[in-house]
Formats: structure tokens, C-alpha cells, sequence
């Protein structure tokens, strides 16, 4: 969906939710009122008022009375994997590189879990990336997409972007969550490869579905890590 055709309380909700992501807005600032935020969008207040409560939903504000929006500041991203090394993970450059583009497939299989009918029927928007930190690989990770209402999804550049952002501003899919399963494994000859260590190398697999605001809407993946010089952290 081009962002032209978000609704109107989206775009006021993008604009702000990227300013408090990007620090232009810190914890404990009040946003603008709803009567500026009406006059510089050029909407109604009823609408800003569905952006503010969204972003309060979210976790990003907090009303109170008498004062208005307050920042919190920017939650944790639900199922993004963050990493702790000697430095801290916001200040190394994460490098994405795409191995298999997006492309239009039928289903196989979903990692072990259960794919839904409509998925099923879809089809699937399958690709692969390797994540670089410090001209290190760090992750591999295969994703299946059902292809159900992603118009030009295939057509997307996903080097060095964030798949969950692409979904929410571009498809309004939210990330909600979901399971995940952990397994010890020995580098195979495309993990060895990728990876660069040894044959028979300890990795971390881990095999995910995520639920989205999208009923009947899942993201599938299988992404191997290499911890040799990374610790995983963060919430799911």
C-alpha cells in the first residue's frame, strides 16, 4: 500500500512514532497539542486524537490530564533479536545482505508449525538474508511471507531495511508476538560457508511464527546465529 492511501490518522501516527524513534522526541517531552498537531496536519482532532491513542496503545506515549502526550520513550521491538558484544548493539552497523530475493512460491512446509488454509491456498513469498555486524555474519535467516494482500512485496528492496517496518507503513501489519523454538545445531556446509567457521561449528537455530493484526496473517522463519563473538538478548 503506497503511503498516499494510509488513512489519515496513520499518517500522524507515522510521523510521530518515527520522530520518537529517532530521538527527536525523548522520554519525559510532551508532543505537540492536538489542536497544533489538527492545524499542521490539516485534520480533523477526532483524527488525531485515533493517532495519539494508537501510539498510547503501543507503548510510545502516556496521557495525563492537564499536561497531554507525554513520550515514554521507544519500546522494545516484539521479536527482534538485539545483540550485546564488547560494544553496545545501537552503535554497530547492522548490513543486511540478500542471498534469495523475494520470490512467489508454493508451500512446502513452515518450519514445523501449522500453516493456516488461506495461507496454505496463497501461497508463500519466500527469501533469505544474511546479517553482518562488523563485517562479521552474525545471522542467516529464510522467511516465508503468505502472499495474501502484499501487493509488490516481491518487488521490494529489503537490502538493509527492517521487514517489520516495511509491513506496518507500507501493509499496516503489526507484529503481535508469537513462538518460537530453540535448537542447538552443528554448522552444516551453507552454514560453514556463510558463517565462516569450521564444519560441525556450534549455531543457535531458532524456528519462529509471529502473529500479526492481520487475522489469519503469519510471518514464518528459521534464522541460525552465530554466537561465537555475540550474545542474544531481547523479548518475544
Amino acid at each position: 500500500m503506497s503511503d498516499s492511501f494510509l488513512p489519515q490518522y496513520r499518517k500522524v501516527y507515522e510521523f510521530l512514532r518515527g520522530q520518537i524513534e529517532q530521538g527527536l522526541f525523548k522520554p519525559g517531552d510532551l508532543l505537540p497539542s492536538e489542536n497544533e498537531l489538527s492545524q499542521r496536519f490539516q485534520v480533523a482532532r477526532p483524527t488525531v486524537r485515533n493517532a495519539l491513542e494508537r501510539l498510547v496503545v503501543d507503548g510510545f506515549i502516556q496521557k495525563q490530564q492537564g499536561k497531554g502526550s507525554i513520550v515514554v520513550g521507544k519500546p522494545k521491538g516484539v521479536g527482534i533479536l538485539s545483540l550485546k558484544g564488547t560494544t553496545s548493539a545501537i552503535s554497530e552497523h547492522l548490513i543486511t545482505r540478500i542471498i534469495v530475493k523475494p520470490t512467489l512460491r508454493p508451500w512446502k512446509e513452515a518450519f514445523g508449525f501449522k500453516v493456516t488454509p488461506t495461507e496454505q491456498e496463497a501461497g508463500c513469498i519466500y527469501f533469505e538474508r544474511l546479517r553482518i555486524i562488523n563485517n562479521r555474519p552474525v545471522f542467516f535467516d529464510i522467511t516465508m511471507l503468505p502472499n495474501i494482500n502484499l501487493p509488490r512485496f516481491t518487488q521490494r528492496n529489503l537490502e538493509n531495511a527492517s521487514l517489520f517496518n516495511i509491513l506496518r507503513t507500507h501493509y499496516q501489519i503489526e507484529v503481535k508476538g508469537g513462538e518460537q523454538r530453540l535448537f542447538a545445531i552443528k554448522a552444516d556446509k551453507r552454514i560453514v560457508d556463510f558463517f565462516e567457521v569450521k564444519p560441525g561449528h556450534p549455531v543457535l537455530q531458532l524456528d519462529r511464527k509471529i502473529n500479526t493484526s492481520r487475522v489469519g496473517f503469519h510471518l514464518y522463519s528459521q534464522v541460525f546465529c552465530n554466537t561465537q563473538e555475540y550474545a542474544l538478548s531481547g523479548t518475544f
